[in-house]
């Protein structure tokens, strides 16, 4: 069983291979590192270029958005990097609104114009109030016209309602599922979980945050993805080498890569 972790992030605080060597588990084969500024993206890249089994995503989190309001040019650097899969993680967070709702719009804009001109997906980041729906109707709006233009993406870390799933789905979307899917009151993602597509469904742990039943409240790291996997069988009835299966297969067509990387 080989699992592809399709999102978490290096902080460099040790080296790439002192890192995977201290979460690598026997089922964790592939990873993408996702960037959420420019610094950020910059350590994704190194963990990609020192580890065979991995790639990176270069982007700007919403919450970072008021720094790059003027100006991205910066992430040219990394165009064109054979690691490079994705561009990401960005969107809108309507949560903290750590940015103003008008920069983080603007920038999440500029991103997804990045990404139709490198041919890459995006990660898309989409976050409300609780019981608010504003941010994932702002962000349905953008990537209607993304996924019109040509785009890809995935909604990373989804915990919005099926009828939203449904809503992403039809405009081409993956949905990524995290450890969220093993609290017992996340009923919201366990329903998702029934709606999502098996083509369409990605896993991924968004460590050191979200770490699953029973490591709740712990740092979070991509050794645990096994638990969302084996939360996402149990809701399915099915054996996890399935969902194993389904969703490393999904990544490595989701990020056009090609699955002949060592692990």
């Amino acid at each position: 069983m080989e699992l592809f972790d399709t999102h978490f992030h290096f902080y460099g605080d040790v080296s790439p291979e002192e890192y995977l060597a201290a979460v690598k588990t026997p089922e964790l084969a592939w990873l993408l590192a996702a960037g959420a500024n420019f610094d950020e993206s910059g350590k994704a890249q190194l963990f990609a270029e020192c580890i065979e089994c991995a790639w990176f995503a270069a982007g700007v989190h919403p919450h970072s958005a008021s720094e790059y309001a003027h100006d991205i040019a910066m992430f040219d650097k990394f165009k064109g990097h054979p690691k490079l899969a994705a561009v990401g993680e960005l969107g809108l967070d309507f949560y903290y609104e750590n940015s103003e709702k008008k920069i983080q719009y603007a920038v999440f804009e500029k991103f997804l114009a990045l990404a139709l001109d490198w041919k890459l997906p995006a990660i898309v980041h989409c976050r409300d109030k609780d019981d608010k729906f504003d941010a994932y109707a702002e962000c349905y709006t953008l990537l209607q016209d993304f996924a019109r233009s040509g785009g890809r993406f995935v909604v990373h870390c989804f915990a919005g309602t099926p009828a939203w799933a449904e809503k992403f789905l039809e405009l081409g979307a993956f949905i990524g599922i995290t450890g969220i899917v093993t609290f017992p009151k996340a009923v919201n993602i366990h329903e998702n979980i029934r709606v999502i597509p098996d083509d369409r469904l990605l896993i991924e742990t968004d460590s050191p945050y979200l770490a699953p039943v029973p490591y709740r409240g712990k740092t979070n790291n991509p050794g645990y993805l096994i638990k969302v996997a084996e939360k996402i069988a149990s809701l399915r009835g099915c054996p996890v080498e399935d969902i194993a299966d389904i969703t490393t297969a999904n990544a490595f067509r989701f990020f056009n890569i090609k699955e002949t990387t060592e692990k």
